[in-house]
């Protein structure tokens, strides 16, 4: 009995669980700005190039 009740209180999986879930948040935003970031620049550089005369 003494063996159940310890692994009921016991919490670190779930603060591992939870770490986890963070990390895969940031992980999820870094992805999304990076893209946006991208698509940014290549419209960017697109128009510059558009800009060059041809030689």
């Amino acid at each position: 009995m003494k063996l159940v009740s310890k692994f009921l209180k016991d919490e670190s999986g779930a603060t591992a669980i939870e770490y986890g879930l963070i990390a895969a948040l940031i992980s999820v935003a870094i992805i999304a700005a990076a893209t946006t970031l991208g698509t940014s620049i290549g419209g960017t550089f697109n128009k510059i190039a558009g800009q060059i005369p041809n030689s």
